[in-house]
């Protein structure tokens, strides 16, 4: 039974996480599309989104560059 108990904790609390991710769509006013692992953050410091895309590159965008953000 104590075997079995762990591994279905972690495999709960993996699942858990993985719901807690929103991917999202990114429109470039080129006409580009980039699609992100979780919803971008803006830095107002910058002006930049940053962002992880799906092959888990972290990547940066002006805003000026930004169509839309939607959520998939």
């Amino acid at each position: 039974m104590k075997k079995l108990l762990l591994p279905a904790l972690l495999f709960g609390t993996f699942a858990t996480l993985a719901g807690c991710s929103t991917p999202s769509l990114i429109t470039l006013n080129d006409g580009r599309e980039i699609q992100a692992v979780d919803a971008p953050s803006f830095d107002k410091d910058t002006g930049f989104y940053e962002f992880q895309q799906l092959d888990g590159k972290r990547t940066r965008i002006n805003r000026d560059q930004v169509r839309t953000i939607s959520d998939l």
